[in-house]
């Protein structure tokens, strides 16, 4: 599967979530968007699981933040994080 990465740790918002809407709407079902963040995008989240995308998030030791959302329903998220 192809990797979208999106390092939003730096980012202003609402920029993380429009770029994450825009990777979104363009993703096949090989790709997964891959977030870094300082925080949980609950309103992302939530605007993917209406779109019937999965997700996972997972806080790392230093109290970042990363997401995986994709549409693909056979692969392993576990798998595909980075921590």
């Amino acid at each position: 599967m192809k990797r979208n990465l999106l390092d939003a740790r730096e980012m202003e918002h609402p920029e993380p979530l429009r770029i994450s809407l825009m990777h979104l709407q363009n993703m096949s079902t090989d790709e997964y968007l891959y977030m870094i963040n300082n925080r949980n995008p609950v309103p992302l989240i939530e605007i993917a699981k209406e779109k019937s995308f999965r997700h996972l998030s997972y806080k790392d030791e230093n109290d970042i933040w990363h997401i995986i959302i994709t549409q693909n329903e056979q692969c392993d998220l576990k798998e595909l994080m980075d921590v």
